[in-house]
C-alpha cells in the first residue's frame, strides 16, 4: 500500500468530500438514480456537486485514482468513479496497527 500517496490524496477538503459523495451514491447523486451505481458516478455529476471546473475534478480524481482509493470504468464516451473498499479496510487495518 502506498500509505504516503494515501495521506497524500486525503489532505485536501475537496477529495475527501468527493470520497464521502461516493460512499453513498444514491445519496449524494440523486440525479443519476434512473442509471444506477453499479459502474460507479459520472464524472459529469461529481463536477456539478463539487463546483469547479472539469479539468480540477478530473485531476482530484486523478489522485485519488492513483492512490488506489477510487477506481474508474469508461463506458463509451464517460468515465464512472467508486470507492476501493479494499484500500479503506487496508487503511483501516493500517491506522489500528501501524500508527
Amino acid at each position: 500500500m502506498k500509505q504516503l500517496e494515501i495521506f497524500k490524496a486525503l489532505s485536501n477538503k475537496t477529495r475527501l468530500e468527493i470520497l464521502l459523495w461516493l460512499k453513498d451514491p444514491a445519496t449524494s447523486f440523486p440525479e443519476q438514480v434512473h442509471a444506477g451505481f453499479e459502474v460507479g458516478v459520472c464524472v459529469g455529476e461529481i463536477q456539478k456537486k463539487a463546483g469547479l471546473t472539469q479539468s480540477t475534478v478530473s485531476e482530484y480524481l486523478s489522485i485519488l485514482q492513483r492512490a488506489g482509493l477510487v477506481s474508474s470504468t469508461r463506458v463509451g464516451q464517460w468515465t464512472y468513479y467508486k470507492r476501493n473498499e479494499e484500500t479503506f479496510i487496508e487503511l483501516s487495518k493500517i491506522i489500528e496497527s501501524d500508527i
